[in-house]
């Protein structure tokens, strides 16, 4: 029978397959289409075909098994693959039917699809979703941007299979107008390249060190786990530190070159774009490059010796708190980046809203965003998060060991750009003054370029005939 299903998935990878089981799961009605056939065949031969999933062999054919207006969820790599399966849709769709992309798409992107899509009578959703295959399968963090019409009309099926946070709220809520969602989502995956860094520097700090084993790290992590570091992402790499294969510990196996997919790097060229910095974020991914050539490093390696000796004058708990006090520089980066893009763009974005939907369901699910919930919840003009009191006095509280934690890593030689960094921006935004006054000087020397003067209102330029 046709035009009797609920929604249609185009692309059955890993997000797209898990995402059309969460939906069956949750009673929606659910038709869906891969360009290798056999891809689809296999699908709806497994679990699929059991929760009632129908399959379709072509984009005409998954159309007509919608029903009115037709909704369809396009799960394909960003990029080219996303404009080719809109125009295979426009040729099918009536007006008033939604095309959601819920892939990792650059929020310029979803705009420029959104005009191009509503112009031809249809309705458009960028989606940001987060949570990888046990989120999309069991419940997701959801970032939904783009017609609020459209919204509307989804809103039930989208809330219906996002995680629920521990209030029992869903982890699915509007974002705006626009790229919002998709922004959002960029936002959240720098922040957790942000996050991974953080972790990836405190197990270097302890092993090399510190000199503790991976099965001691691992006990350091879950002890962690326990109180204000607990999330997902600490208590994966607790686990990942206890696995062994063949008798050795798996991290000990794992190449040290990380990937990256580009969303990362967004983030930190909007922010350079909005005039905002995100300086953490953007270590983490300067971090990965150098990581990525670990050639470069041996050829280094074999010209200066190593000078890594054992850290002086920390110990777990200041790394620890160095872990926690980046941590939060990091969010409140992100917060302030998002704050901006908000403005620039007319998007009018919730900072509370977004903080609580981030609870479950998503790779940086944690405890510490009740922390920034709550703060958003006593002042939603907040312009930036560290000049909440609660983060306030957690950063100045973890100042000596974080300071303490870093001094020791830069005497035992073992890089941790993302706590310098956050501690640079931490003295940075506290100081009354900083040296920028000489830039401006050397500016103005060179080319002109004028200066403002503190004895005088902003606003005003003068220039100086050196």
């Amino acid at each position: 029978m046709s035009g009797t299903a609920d929604i249609g998935v185009v692309g059955l990878g890993v997000m797209g397959a898990n995402l059309a089981l969460n939906l069956a799961d949750k009673g929606f009605k659910v038709a869906v289409y891969n360009r290798t056939e056999s891809v689809t065949d296999q699908f709806v031969a497994g679990e699929a075909g059991d929760l009632g999933i129908r399959a379709a062999h072509s984009i005409d054919e998954l159309v007509d098994l919608l029903e009115p207006p037709r909704t369809v969820l396009v799960m394909v790599k960003a990029g080219a693959a996303v404009d080719q399966v809109i125009a295979t849709l426009s040729d099918h769709l009536d007006g008033g039917d939604i095309i959601i992309d819920g892939g990792n798409s650059l929020f310029t992107d979803t705009e420029r699809r959104q005009r191009l899509v509503e112009a031809r009578g249809y309705l458009y959703l960028g989606i940001g979703v987060s949570g990888g295959e046990e989120g999309a399968r069991h419940g997701p963090s959801i970032m939904p941007g783009g017609s609020h019409q459209a919204w509307r009309h989804v809103e039930p099926m989208l809330k219906g299979i996002a995680a629920v946070a521990p209030d029992g709220k869903p982890c699915c809520e509007w974002i705006g107008s626009g790229g919002a969602g998709h922004y959002v989502k960029m936002v959240h995956n720098g922040i957790e390249y942000g996050d991974m860094q953080v972790i990836a520097e405190a197990y270097d700090l302890m092993r090399r060190g510190m000199a503790m084993t991976p099965q001691e790290l691992s006990g350091v992590f879950a002890e962690w786990n326990g109180g204000r570091l607990r999330s997902y992402l600490v208590e994966i790499t607790s686990d990942i530190l206890a696995t062994e294969v063949q008798g050795q510990p798996i991290v000990d196996v794992i190449l040290d070159a990380a990937g990256q997919k580009g969303t990362g790097k967004w983030t930190v060229i909007s922010s350079m774009d909005l005039g905002q910095p995100t300086t953490l974020v953007a270590e983490a991914v300067y971090a990965r490059i150098v990581s990525s050539d670990p050639d470069a490093r041996k050829r280094a390696a074999g010209i200066y010796r190593s000078p890594v000796s054992p850290i002086q004058g920390a110990a777990a708990n200041d790394v620890e708190s160095a872990l926690y006090a980046s941590k939060i520089v990091s969010y409140a980066q992100g917060f302030r980046l998002m704050r901006a893009a908000s403005n620039e763009f007319g998007w009018d974005l919730d900072l509370g809203t977004i903080a609580s939907i981030w609870r479950a369901g998503c790779i940086i699910r944690a405890d510490f965003l009740e922390d920034i919930t709550a703060a958003y919840q006593r002042d939603p003009g907040l312009p930036d998060m560290i000049e909440d009191k609660f983060f306030a006095t957690a950063l100045v509280d973890a100042e000596p060991s974080w300071r303490r934690a870093v001094a020791g890593a830069v005497q035992a030689g073992i890089p941790v750009p993302a706590y310098s960094s956050a501690l640079a921006y931490f003295d940075a935004m506290r100081s009354e003054r900083l040296p920028a006054n000489l830039i401006q000087a050397q500016r103005d020397f060179f080319g002109a370029h004028t200066f403002e003067r503190v004895d005088k209102p902003r606003g005003e330029f003068f220039h100086q005939e050196w």
